[in-house]
C-alpha cells in the first residue's frame, strides 16, 4: 500500500505554496510596471536620486504583507484577476508614495493626479472579477479594503505635501487604522458590520476629493474646505458605524441586524 512520506508536505501546505507561485508570478509585471513609471515619473520634474527605488521598496514591503495574508485565501491555488487588479492598484500607490518628501511642480502634480485616478477607478474591476471568477475569498475582500485604506493615507500625505490642507487631514488616512487598533481593547469593534451603500460612497468622495485637492488648479482655500469637508463626512461615517457596533456588543452576530 502507497503511503505519504512524512517528509510530503500537507495537502494545505501545498495548496499554500502553489497560491504563493502565482502572487509571485503577478508581483514580477508590477514591480517592472512600477520601474518604468518611476523613471517617467522622474522625467517630469527634479525629483530626489533616490525617488526610482523608494516605490520599489514600498511595494515589496506591501507584497510581503500580501504574502503573510494568503492563507485566508485558501482553498484557492490561484491568485486570481481580481487580487491582479488590487495587485496592480498597490503599485500605484506605492509611486504616489514615493513623492511624498519629494519637490514635486505642476507637471508632477498632474502626473500624480493621473496615477492615483487610475488607482481609484481600477477598484471598480476587483469585485465583479472576483465573483465571475469565483475565487471571491475573505483575503481578497480584506485585500481590497486595506488598499483602500492605503490609497486615503497616502493621498492625505500628499495632500499636507502640496500644502493644499494642514496636517489635520491626514486624519482622514489614519482614521482606519486607529478603528482596528481601537479593536484590540475593545473587541466588539472587531465584528462584522451589514454591508452599506453609505460606506462605499463616503469612501469614493472620500478618494475623489482628496485626489482633487491635489490639482494645481485647486488654491487655498478652496482646497482646504474641500478637504474639511471630505473628513467631517469620513468622520460621520465611522460614527455611523460604531454607534452601530456600540448597540450590538452584547448581541449574538448571528441575530445582529
Amino acid at each position: 500500500m502507497l503511503t505519504r512520506s512524512s517528509h510530503a508536505p500537507a495537502p494545505g501546505a501545498a495548496r499554500l505554496a502553489a497560491l504563493r507561485r502565482d502572487a509571485w508570478r503577478e508581483a514580477l509585471p508590477c514591480f517592472l510596471l512600477l520601474a518604468v513609471l518611476a523613471a517617467l515619473l522622474g522625467r517630469l520634474g527634479e525629483l530626489g536620486p533616490w525617488f526610482q527605488l523608494k516605490p520599489l521598496a514600498v511595494f515589496a514591503a506591501a507584497f510581503s504583507l500580501v504574502l503573510a495574508g494568503l492563507a485566508a485565501h485558501a482553498p484557492n491555488t490561484r491568485f486570481g484577476a481580481a487580487n491582479r487588479v488590487t495587485l496592480a492598484r498597490l503599485a500605484l500607490i506605492a509611486l504616489l508614495a514615493a513623492l511624498i518628501g519629494e519637490p514635486v511642480d505642476d507637471a508632477v502634480a498632474w502626473g500624480c493626479i493621473v496615477v492615483a485616478t487610475s488607482a481609484a477607478l481600477l477598484d471598480a474591476l476587483d469585485g465583479p472579477l472576483a465573483r465571475r471568477g469565483g475565487l471571491a475569498s475573505d483575503f481578497g475582500a480584506r485585500f481590497d479594503m486595506e488598499t483602500d485604506a492605503l490609497l486615503v493615507l497616502v493621498l492625505s500625505l500628499l495632500v499636507v505635501h502640496f500644502g493644499k490642507a494642514g496636517a489635520w487631514i491626514v486624519a482622514a488616512g489614519l482614521m482606519r487604522y486607529v478603528f482596528v487598533l481601537a479593536a484590540q481593547p475593545w473587541p466588539w469593534l472587531a465584528r462584522a458590520l451589514p454591508s452599506s451603500g453609505r460606506r462605499k460612497t463616503v469612501c469614493v468622495v472620500q478618494i475623489t476629493s482628496l485626489i482633487v485637492c491635489l490639482g494645481p488648479v485647486i488654491a487655498l482655500p478652496w482646497s482646504r474646505a474641500l478637504a474639511a469637508a471630505s473628513l467631517a463626512l469620513l468622520a460621520a461615517s465611522f460614527a455611523i458605524d460604531i454607534a452601530w457596533l456600540l448597540r450590538h456588543r452584547d448581541i449574538p452576530p448571528e441575530t445582529a441586524t
